[in-house]
């Protein structure tokens, strides 16, 4: 599950620093990924406090996701 997260943080910050360069299609292609291996944190979240911290990401990825597309 670490592994997992570490690869979260590392997408989520190249759809911010992909959103920074203005390479919005780029941007976009990754956040599906980071969407998809977000869902699948949360369905095999097993106790409170990790499905907190995913709910941070989760609430990031929405508002970068206004960002990519009211830029």
């Amino acid at each position: 599950m670490a592994e997992a997260f570490d690869e979260l943080k590392t997408e989520v910050q190249q759809i911010i620093d992909l959103i920074a360069a203005k390479q919005f299609q780029q941007a976009v292609e990754k956040h599906a990924d980071a969407s998809d291996l977000l869902d699948d944190l949360i369905d095999h979240a097993e106790d409170d406090d990790t499905l907190v911290e995913l709910s941070h990401y989760q609430v990031l990825l929405n508002h970068l996701h206004q960002k990519i597309h009211n830029p």
